[in-house]
């Protein structure tokens, strides 16, 4: 009789973790393209010891979100909605007067629309940093890693 070789499951452990930092500048990558990248980052899909009930994602920087990019005619014609939960209590702001007001949202209303809608996905948006200029506080710990492709190249 012939032993049949058992494959077990992997799952990743909580001292194997090893998160790294991206840096990831706005104004390089569309919006939707960007947020896609870092949504996978912040699940941490793109590590060889991906497990879907622990996160096993990275920080993420994001600089220069008040001039993100976008295409076509975007700017004028996305529209966010909010409600406030009352009868005629809905809100409608175009993409051009959020990034006005706090560019800093449209990132992550787009990186969020992209992760899983749990507790766990709520964590990994908290290791999401939007900043709307070029300088953050993140430099310590992203001068050991190379940059990320659409990020930015002077901090290699």
């Amino acid at each position: 009789m012939v032993a049949i070789k058992r494959t077990r499951t992997y799952v990743a452990k909580p001292t194997e973790l090893n998160p790294r930092w991206h840096l990831f500048d706005a104004s390089v990558l569309p919006l939707g393209r960007m947020a896609g990248e870092i949504a996978t980052i912040l699940q941490g899909k793109h590590r060889p010891i991906y497990t879907a009930t622990i996160n096993t994602g990275d920080f993420v920087v994001v600089v220069n979100s008040a001039t993100v990019k976008t295409t076509g005619k975007k700017r004028e014609q996305k529209e966010y909605n909010f409600h406030s939960g009352y009868k005629g209590g809905l809100r409608t702001v175009t993409m051009d007067k959020m990034l006005d007001r706090t560019p800093n949202k449209v990132i992550e209303m787009a990186v969020w629309g992209m992760l899983p809608k749990t507790n766990l996905g709520r964590h990994m948006l908290k290791r999401m940093k939007v900043y709307s200029g070029p300088d953050h506080p993140h430099q310590a710990q992203i001068a050991g890693y190379a940059p990320t492709e659409g990020a930015s190249e002077d901090n290699a």
